[in-house]
């Protein structure tokens, strides 16, 4: 790719996370796309972002966006046996088995609520503390390039 087309896109980047620019603001977007992103509700996450620029406009728009990039084909089943683990901690008094290989090898679409239920309640715990962590990180490096004046004002 051209130098020059990078620089574009760089630019048009920057543009676009100046809409709403405040580090808060940013950091707030990328914070929403990574909870989204955590949540097992594939194919649903890029509805699930229109709806939270709908009902969260303070947040930056590109940002929400760039946030669900953690759930990348290397990470899901990372954040898919975290979630599972965290959900069937979370509800010990059911007895929901260990997620394993052999698991996943013999799993049949009859026992989808099974794994599902404590996916989805360790998803929601996961996706906080990914939201959380990704917030500060995010307003830290905002922060730093502003003094930077890596990203203007």
């Amino acid at each position: 790719m051209p130098k020059k087309n990078i620089k574009e896109i760089r630019a048009i980047l920057v543009k676009a996370l100046k809409a709403h620019h405040t580090p808060h603001e940013i950091a707030l977007g990328i914070a929403i796309g990574s909870f989204i992103a955590v949540l097992p509700l594939y194919g649903l996450h890029t509805v699930l972002c229109v709806l939270a620029i709908i009902l969260i406009p303070k947040a930056n728009k590109i940002a929400i966006f760039l946030g669900t990039n953690i759930s990348l084909p290397p990470t899901i089943p990372v954040i898919t046996w975290t979630a599972y683990d965290i959900g069937r901690f979370l509800l010990a008094d059911k007895r929901y088995p260990p997620l394993s290989w052999e698991y996943i090898r013999n799993f049949k679409i009859e026992r989808l609520s099974e794994f599902y239920y404590p996916l989805f309640i360790g998803s929601l715990v996961l996706g906080l503390i990914c939201a959380v962590v990704f917030y500060f990180i995010t307003l830290a490096v905002v922060n730093y390039c502003r003094k930077k004046h890596l990203l203007e004002k």
